[in-house]
C-alpha cells in the first residue's frame, strides 16, 4: 500500500492539513490566497474554473439567490458576473466547467433537496461569457432529471466529459452514492439517473458522530462538491472537513477510481467548505465556502500519490 504524500504546501498558521491514503502520515497547511471581495456572495455553493482564460474562476451562490454567476480571479477578486436566464434557483449546489466541440461550458447544478421532496432536478448548460460587468447569457440547454429509488439531496457534480456525462454524489446517504445521467438528452423524454454504486473511500462518520449531529450541525462526512480535472486525469470531493484526492489510470472508469485510496487533506477550522474547483492544472485545487467574504484556499496536490 503507498501512502499519499505531499512535497511543498505554504504553511499558515490556524490550518491542520493531513494528507493520506488510509493513514494521516503528514501535517502541513494549505495557502490561503485572498476572500471573496464581492459581498453579493454569500453562500458560495459552486466553484468552477474558467475553460477560456487563466485566472478566472466562476462562483455561484445557493438556494434563494438570483440566478446570477459571479466571475472572481485567483484570489477571489470580483471580476463581473451573468445573468443566467430562462433557469432558476430552487438549491443550486455546484458548478462544473468543461470543453465540448470546441466549446468551453457551464453547468449548474440545481440538486440540493434538504428535504427529499423533490419531484426533479435540473442542470443547466450554458456556453461560456466574457467576464462583464451586469451581463446576461441565454441558456444553451437544460436536463430535469429524477433517482430511480426516489428523491435525494446531492451538492456534489462533475462533468465526465470522455463519457460524455454527469456525476452526482448524494450527501445524506451512509456512503453516499454515486449516479450518472447524459450530458445531453431528448428534452421530450424522461430522464432518470443511472445508480452506479457506493462510494465507500470517504470516511465514514462513528455512530456518536452520527448521534451528535442534529445537536452540534457538525455533518463532517458529508460530500458537498466535486471536479475533474479538465484532463480527465484526477478528481476531488470535497466534505465538510476533508479534500479527497483521486487519480484514474487510462483504463479505469470513474466509479472504480472514486472508491480506490484517496490522497485526503484536512480543511482544519474552515468552516462552512462548500465549493471545490481544479485550478489551471490537475494538481492545483481550490476551495471556498458559505460565509460573506469567505476565504479562498489553494492547494497543492503534486507529489500525492493514491492507489
Amino acid at each position: 500500500m503507498r501512502s499519499g504524500l505531499l512535497k511543498s504546501l505554504t504553511v499558515l498558521p490556524g490550518f491542520l492539513l493531513t494528507v493520506s491514503c488510509v493513514e494521516d502520515t503528514a501535517r502541513q497547511n494549505p495557502a490561503v490566497v485572498g476572500r471573496l471581495e464581492d459581498k453579493s456572495i454569500r453562500e458560495a455553493s459552486g466553484l468552477a474554473r474558467s475553460q477560456r482564460q487563466t485566472d478566472l474562476f466562476w462562483v455561484i451562490n445557493d438556494n434563494g439567490a438570483k440566478e446570477i454567476v459571479h466571475a472572481i480571479d485567483g484570489r477571489g477578486a470580483r471580476l463581473g458576473e451573468f445573468d443566467l436566464r430562462k433557469s432558476r434557483n430552487v438549491d443550486w449546489e455546484d458548478l462544473s466547467s468543461f470543453t465540448l466541440d470546441g466549446k468551453a461550458y457551464l453547468m449548474v447544478a440545481d440538486i440540493g433537496d434538504n428535504d427529499a421532496k423533490r419531484d426533479h432536478r435540473t442542470l443547466y448548460f450554458v456556453e461560456e461569457p466574457a467576464p462583464e460587468k451586469d451581463a446576461k447569457a441565454t441558456l444553451d440547454w437544460a436536463l430535469d432529471y429524477t433517482y430511480p429509488d426516489g428523491p435525494r439531496d446531492a451538492e456534489a457534480a462533475a462533468v465526465d466529459i470522455d463519457e460524455r456525462r454527469v456525476l452526482i454524489l448524494s450527501k445524506r446517504d451512509r456512503p453516499p452514492q454515486l449516479y450518472a445521467l447524459p450530458l445531453r438528452a431528448d428534452p421530450d423524454a424522461p430522464v432518470v439517473a443511472q445508480l452506479l454504486g457506493n462510494v465507500d473511500s470517504l470516511e465514514k462518520p462513528s455512530r456518536r458522530d452520527i448521534e451528535f449531529a442534529p445537536k452540534t450541525k457538525d455533518w463532517h462526512w458529508q460530500p458537498v462538491g466535486m471536479d475533474i480535472s479538465a484532463n480527465g486525469a484526477a478528481a476531488v470531493i470535497l466534505t465538510y472537513r476533508y479534500v479527497y484526492y483521486y487519480r484514474r489510470d487510462a483504463d479505469q472508469d470513474w466509479f472504480a477510481a472514486l472508491n480506490a485510496s484517496p490522497a485526503r487533506i484536512s480543511l482544519g477550522n474552515f468552516e462552512n467548505a462548500e465549493s471545490v474547483s481544479f485550478g489551471a492544472d490537475e494538481w492545483t485545487v481550490y476551495v471556498t465556502g458559505e460565509d460573506e467574504h469567505a476565504r479562498l484556499l489553494r492547494i497543492d496536490f503534486s507529489g500525492a500519490k493514491t492507489e
